[in-house]
Formats: C-alpha cells, structure tokens, sequence
C-alpha cells in the first residue's frame, strides 16, 4: 500500500533527526548550543528526506513530491506526540507547548516536505513518463 509506505518513509526521517540531534548533543563543540545543532540538522533533513524519498519511490507510485513531503512531516510530528515530547522533552523539563511552539520545528517540517517537493519536481523532469 502505497500510503504505508510513505509513513515509513516519515518514520525513517524520524529516526535520521532523532539520532542527529541525540549524536550532536554529545559533541563538545555544539552539544551547548542547539541553535548551531537547528543549524545542522536542518542541512542534513534536506538528505534524509529525500534518502526517504527515494525509497518511497522506488515502488514508482505516482504520488506527488508535495503530497509524499506532507505526508512525511506529518508522521514525524505525530511521533514526537506520542514519543519525543512524552520520553525526552517532558523528562527534561519541557512541554508539549514549549516544543511544539519552537520554530525550529516547523522549519524542520517544512523543510522536509519542501525538499522532497523540489527533489521530486526535478527528477520528474528528468526521468521520461
């Protein structure tokens, strides 16, 4: 199923921004700073998503790239529901407001979904129908 797939795919860039931010938190010379740990995991979600992409097209279904970015966000947000935000926000201090009022996180989102839009819009043009 071709919606199944696509959510793994968001799970995949899930597990790619959770490791990245949990590995740069253990660098001495970014693991005090999360603006320059926003920094690099923005530039690296550019990658995951469309590694995640390309997995998802491998199937050739015929979703469009902003649908399948979407779609990708949106189960990435819903894992920091039910995950991120009740393991490691609230543990540490945090809420569910506090993280899901951060820009950083909409970025990241829509930095995703945009990605795999512009990824897509490229290599559709490239590839004959």
């Amino acid at each position: 199923m071709k919606y199944f797939r696509a959510i793994f795919s968001g799970i995949l860039v899930w597990i790619a921004v959770s490791i990245s931010f949990y590995l740069l938190e253990q660098i001495l010379f970014v693991k005090d700073s999360f603006f320059w740990q926003s920094v690099m995991v923005t530039i690296f979600i550019v990658f995951f998503a469309i590694g995640s992409a390309k997995f998802y097209y491998l199937k050739n279904y015929k979703i469009s790239g902003l649908q399948l970015g979407i779609i990708m966000s949106l189960t990435a947000l819903l894992l920091d529901v039910i995950i991120t935000v009740p393991f490691v926000e609230i543990p540490n201090g945090r809420s569910y407001e506090t993280f899901f009022t951060s820009p950083v996180l909409w970025i990241l989102a829509f930095v995703n979904a945009f990605s795999v839009f512009l990824w897509r819009k490229q290599n559709h043009k490239k590839t004959p129908v």
